[in-house]
């Protein structure tokens, strides 16, 4: 998906500063070698960049029982998790995922942030990965460097909320809570694949991407890249945002020029990598309890479709909060908005059995 995560976060702007750090806050970086892509490609080695929060608690076998996996979305990296509308509703002492208690596993995603990608000198020569390989990779960097064999939740946010439905299917006895937020377990089709599409095509058929293999970034694509915001903000927030044809005018241009700092295979692989999203077809495998969270003015994931509603029932123990649009949401971007669905996230944890 094109969007821009500072956009986002202008429109979701709030007074609150960020706390600088968090307990036993740290980051890292490991190599997995050999990596097979599910195309069949191969990567010498894929670098993964991650932080973590907090310090495991283990039993008396030694195994971590306190682990929390987050996930961020399509424009973010780990560090989306530290802006205060995020990390001060959620890590604070009291908070459902309180950095005092939990171990909190937060990486960048293959093709973001400090993890491989394109841009790193590969181009288009880079793997044509998918939403598999990133959860795969996540998963070793988990299990054969960090040492943890089981979680005590997945989260993720649009994205991250796409990748922890296929977390509960390919890995349904690793975790005891799942909850995606930002949404939907299909295909993405329709409208959703259609934005996406035009974002692709613009950079397929800029003048100067030459197939990938430009020396200096294509700087046609920018002037429609604004349309995934456009897409994911709220209507309403817009409007308090833009009041005028003037500030308009000027949103779009600060959106165009934060896309002319994105390099364009990584924006582009980003956006194809969705392709092989469908978790409708295993949504029996999924054994850990699951809450999915969702926005009534997400346009995103409009819940005029029906879809989620359809397809958790077949999820046993499942359920879904639709938190309802106000003059507080942004659209899909109220996920960067904590305090809108934390309690729902906190009495989800109170409901999970306890840990072995």
């Amino acid at each position: 998906m094109l969007r821009f995560l500072v956009i986002a976060l202008l429109l979701v702007t709030s007074p609150a500063l960020a706390q600088t750090a968090w307990p036993n806050q740290r980051e890292g970086d490991v190599v997995l070698k050999d990596f097979g892509f599910a195309s069949g490609e191969r990567l010498s080695e894929l670098k993964m960049h991650y932080m973590t929060l907090g310090s495991e608690r283990r039993n008396a076998a030694g195994d971590i029982v306190n682990g929390v996996l987050l996930i961020h979305g399509t424009a973010g990296t780990s560090k989306t998790w530290l802006q205060p509308t995020l990390a001060n509703e959620l890590f604070a002492r009291g908070a459902p995922l309180d950095a005092e208690k939990f171990f909190i596993v937060i990486p960048d995603g293959v093709g973001r942030g400090g993890s491989s990608k394109p841009s790193d000198g590969l181009r288009m020569k880079f793997p044509h990965y998918r939403y598999v390989d990133m959860v795969t990779a996540t998963h070793r960097l988990l299990t054969e460097n960090l040492g943890v064999k089981h979680l005590r939740l997945v989260l993720g946010t649009s994205m991250g909320g796409m990748q922890t439905w296929m977390w509960g299917e390919m890995h349904p006895d690793f975790m005891d809570g799942l909850v995606p937020i930002a949404s939907q377990p299909i295909a993405i089709s329709g409208r959703n694949w259609l934005y996406r599409r035009i974002g692709i095509e613009a950079i397929r058929n800029d003048p100067d991407w030459n197939n990938g293999n430009y020396d200096k970034n294509p700087t046609h694509y920018v002037y429609v890249a604004p349309l995934g915001t456009l897409m994911a903000g709220s209507v309403i927030n817009f409007q308090q945002v833009a009041p005028s044809r003037e500030a308009a005018d000027a949103l779009y241009r600060q959106m165009v020029e934060q896309a002319t700092r994105l390099d364009a295979n990584d924006q582009l692989y980003g956006a194809e990598a969705v392709m092989d999203y469908d978790p409708s077809k295993d949504l029996e495998k999924i054994k850990a309890r699951l809450l999915a969270i969702n926005f009534a003015d997400d346009e995103v994931n409009p819940p005029e479709l029906g879809v989620t509603e359809r397809e958790i029932r077949r999820i046993a123990d499942a359920r879904l909060v639709l938190i309802p649009a106000n003059e507080n949401t942004r659209g899909h971007f109220t996920y960067f908005l904590a305090t809108l669905w934390k309690q729902h996230l906190a009495d989800f944890m109170n409901e999970l059995p306890p840990p072995m």
